[in-house]
């Protein structure tokens, strides 16, 4: 990628335990910051069928935190809170726990101090965050965006389906037709972008499927995308 990469060094697990030591990773929320998920080395986690690509993080095993996260068929998790929530989208293969399945292309957003068991029949692979959300988010959301309607978006081009949006904070699926170009904008309470499939692209640089994007708060660009592109915005929730 030709942009500008912060990323600290990835910290050596617990072996014994299979859990993360305390660690700062791409902490600081000031700093624009740039991952190729796909070059990074999976690490082990509490369950040993269950493994995590490091995005950011802050803290232990309990830790603010962005991971692609792989479950091999068969892996499951005992039942467990997210005391300040958790958003996933379903990359590959299906999710489940005992509120249903999740096949790919769902995002599910359950809220400060829900629980359930996951598990994976077949594997999957997810986008994972932890901790991210507002102590009064109370609303569980699942979103199949295979079976949504989209709609038009601010330009020819772009189409985008809403998933979440809590005060300042908005989550989308935004598809970018080849040859689409946006606007110069600046984004309050920053911007955060999974390329899920496609590349993406923007004055700064180009960012292949896997990449993830982190622009601080009153960051500014002009995106765009020529090969056409489907990405994961989160905005607003980066007032550090």
């Amino acid at each position: 990628m030709q942009n500008e990469e912060r990323q600290s060094p990835l910290p050596a697990p617990s072996m014994a335990h299979g859990t993360m030591p305390n660690t700062l990773l791409n902490a600081d929320l000031s700093e624009r910051c740039v991952v190729d998920s796909l070059a990074l080395p999976w690490q082990p986690s509490p369950s040993p069928l269950v493994q995590r690509r490091l995005l950011e993080r802050e803290g232990g095993e309990v830790a603010r935190a962005t991971s692609i996260v792989r479950y091999e068929a068969g892996a499951s998790f005992d039942a467990h809170l997210h005391e300040l929530g958790e958003e996933i989208l379903v990359l590959e293969g299906t999710l489940s726990d005992e509120w249903g399945h999740y096949g790919p292309g769902t995002y599910l957003k359950n809220p400060p101090g829900s629980s359930h068991a996951p598990f994976s029949e077949e594997g999957c692979t997810l986008f994972v965050k932890l901790r991210h959300l507002a102590v009064d988010e109370c609303e569980r959301v699942v979103v199949d965006t295979a079976q949504s309607a989209w709609r038009q978006g601010m330009v020819q081009g772009l189409t985008v389906l809403p998933l979440s949006e809590w005060g300042t904070t908005h989550t989308a699926m935004v598809r970018w037709a080849p040859g689409t170009y946006f606007n110069a904008h600046r984004h309050y309470g920053g911007e955060e972008i999974l390329v899920v499939e496609g590349v993406f692209s923007d004055e700064y640089g180009r960012y292949p499927q896997g990449s993830w994007i982190r622009s601080p708060h009153l960051s500014a660009h002009q995106p765009f995308s020529e090969e056409g592109c489907l990405i994961l915005v989160k905005t607003g929730h980066l007032v550090a």
